[in-house]
């Protein structure tokens, strides 16, 4: 299946589908499509909707198939960018909320932190979604993004928020900030997020936490 990542920061994913070809995406992305591409929306059953609830997507999914060849073009629901990842051998674990788009034969199930510590503290989350399988999956990041390769016992430290999907090799844990004028007066909270190699990292540089509070900071104060 061919596809268009373009019009970054308001990014859109068009998908050139052939007869016959189908793919599932997140209720409510589907942006314009051409006649003769039909929808079907599915639950996935009672485990599939619970697990769909707690990883903060929505309960039911749709999924487009081209009755005769087409365009589907599907659209972020906040500024940032769209990544494709080639689901393989190694899975990828990405951010609650991340998903877009697949094709059938790629898996999203709950990945939840070894360490309580890492959820509770990380600023990624307790819990997140990691995709397995085979085929292609869209995934969206908050603003734009970065890509490091961690070679084995190499680490990066991460301000909380900003990992946004990581091979499954990789390991994640927290760092305290240490010196108590660093957390009190530093800007960068209590806790980072260190991920360990081997493996792949993608970094979003605009979590949708710090730009909800950039732009809370310009809301009117009411007066009641």
């Amino acid at each position: 299946m061919k596809y268009e990542i373009k019009n970054q920061p308001f990014t859109v994913l068009t998908l050139h589908m052939e007869q016959g070809e189908s793919i599932k995406c997140q209720s409510g992305a589907m942006a314009w499509m051409t006649p003769g591409i039909r929808m079907e929306t599915k639950t996935g059953g009672l485990g599939g909707m619970f697990k769909k609830a707690i990883v903060g997507e929505s309960l039911a999914l749709n999924h487009y198939t081209a009755d005769q060849a087409g365009e589907l073009t599907l659209a972020k629901h906040s500024p940032g960018d769209i990544l494709m990842f080639n689901i393989g051998e190694t899975p990828i674990i990405a951010q609650k909320s991340s998903f877009l788009a697949s094709t059938h034969g790629v898996n999203m199930d709950v990945y939840l932190q070894k360490k309580a510590s890492t959820g509770f503290f990380g600023g990624e989350g307790f819990l997140m979604q990691k995709y397995s399988g085979s085929g292609y999956a869209w995934l969206e990041i908050d603003g734009a993004v970065q890509e490091k390769t961690l070679a084995a016992g190499e680490s990066l430290i991460i301000d909380s928020g900003f990992v946004a999907a990581m091979e499954a090799t990789c390991s994640m844990e927290i760092q305290a900030v240490k010196g108590f004028t660093n957390v009190v007066l530093g800007g960068e909270g209590l806790f980072n997020t260190v991920v360990s190699g081997p493996g792949k990292v993608w970094l979003q540089t605009m979590p949708i936490s710090n730009l909800a509070m950039s732009l809370y900071s310009y809301m009117p104060v009411s007066s009641n």
